[in-house]
């Protein structure tokens, strides 16, 4: 893209803007990086086409790539500092921007930028430096499956997202849980993720288990928004004829009867997300009645009819089971990495296993209504404030 262009797709304030990115790239003035980054993620929002000018710059995406890997042996043995954290936070935003925009997503994905992400999902420490990272870096994630993309569904079922998904949902924060739980539910909502985790007893099993282990929490400490996320999960999988079957043995039965009646009074969604959830794993025998009536509201009309292709067996037929395959086992190498078998057959890390997250997060827009995690309605997340 040539300069005339670029300050033409600049807009209002343009000259600001090809300063600061300017600054990114000068081998002298390396000293001016640092507050570069920081004004460019703060005004990311200011500028509506900061994505592809980031992209089409010459050497922008590469000093990104670079503030991102230089931190990479500081997380094993863990001994990230604030500063380094803050820092490489404020060049995860301005990938989230670039991974947001419809015009860089592709070319963001082509070039398999998000697994430069996954060495910080998959981090150990429980410290706030790396908190704070592996928050944005998840913000990242969440800003691609926001936009409703297969190309970006099938993208990350090449590597181990869900894995690292599923143990942030298990370990994690609530805020954190929220947003990893967020990113399974888009993946599910597209019929290639649906059929993905449905495919084999092991991927079923292994997202429902951590699925009713969040519901088993709930009760303990209650969390509307990270219930919604869950119930939107489990319905969605309850379009699966297969999955449905399994569900009728293994929900929860603090969803099926009044165990989060309070917390739902309020929220007509989750409400009638519950109650299409057990009007589709009632027994076909006659218990979708008392399954809508635990709730309350109407019984929905026929309930929830499979949007999985290629199903067209009825509700009440058996589903032929479910094979036998490890989650992680179609799981292809990253680049020139190599997935390694995770704990209990959940796929590849880079790193050792275990996640603890906690952050506070901003609003969360494209049709989750009032829930609040990390992705703005615009797809950015704002960077953490500075945690020395």
């Amino acid at each position: 893209m040539s300069s005339a262009l670029l300050a033409q797709r600049g807009g209002k304030g343009s000259d600001e803007l090809f300063q600061l990115v300017l600054q990114l790239t000068l081998p002298e003035t390396p000293e001016h990086r640092e507050s570069a980054l920081l004004e460019l993620s703060k005004k990311r929002e200011a500028f509506a086409d900061l994505a592809p000018i980031l992209w089409h710059s010459f050497g922008t995406m590469g000093t990104l790539l670079l503030e991102i890997t230089s931190i990479y042996p500081t997380l094993s043995p863990p001994n990230l500092t604030a500063h380094a954290s803050n820092r490489a936070c404020n060049a995860l935003a301005l990938l989230q921007c670039v991974a947001s925009h419809p015009e860089t997503r592709g070319s963001f994905l082509n070039a398999h930028v998000p697994l430069y992400l996954y060495p910080f999902l998959n981090t150990v420490s429980k410290n706030r430096p790396f908190e704070y990272l592996r928050l944005t870096s998840l913000g990242v994630v969440g800003a691609l499956v926001k936009m409703d993309d297969s190309d970006v569904v099938n993208f990350l079922l090449q590597t181990e997202i869900i894995p690292l998904c599923l143990r942030i949902m298990e370990t994690g924060s609530e805020l954190s849980k929220t947003v990893a739980t967020f990113v399974v539910q888009k993946i599910l909502l597209d019929d290639v993720g649906l059929n993905y985790v449905c495919a084999t007893a092991e991927r079923f099993y292994a997202v429902s288990t951590v699925l009713a282990k969040m519901v088993q929490n709930l009760l303990d400490q209650p969390s509307i928004r990270l219930l919604k996320h869950i119930v939107r999960c489990y319905l969605r999988l309850s379009d699966n004829l297969r999955a449905r079957e399994a569900l009728r043995q293994c929900l929860p039965e603090a969803l099926r009867d009044n165990s989060f009646a309070h917390n739902v009074k309020d929220d007509l969604t989750v409400k009638r997300w519950l109650n299409s959830l057990l009007y589709n794993v009632a027994d076909p025998g006659g218990g979708a009645a008392a399954a809508a009536a635990v709730i309350g509201g109407p019984q929905p009309a026929g309930g929830l009819s499979s949007s999985s292709p290629g199903l067209s067996a009825s509700l009440t037929s058996a589903p032929p089971p479910l094979q036998q395959q490890p989650l992680g086992s179609s799981m292809i190498p990253m680049g020139n990495q190599t997935s390694h078998q995770l704990p209990g057959g959940l796929g590849g890390g880079l790193l050792p296993p275990a996640l603890g997250l906690h952050h506070a997060v901003d609003t969360l827009g494209g049709g989750l209504g009032d829930t609040h995690t990390g992705v703005q309605s615009g797809g950015g997340l704002n960077p953490p404030p500075d945690h020395h």
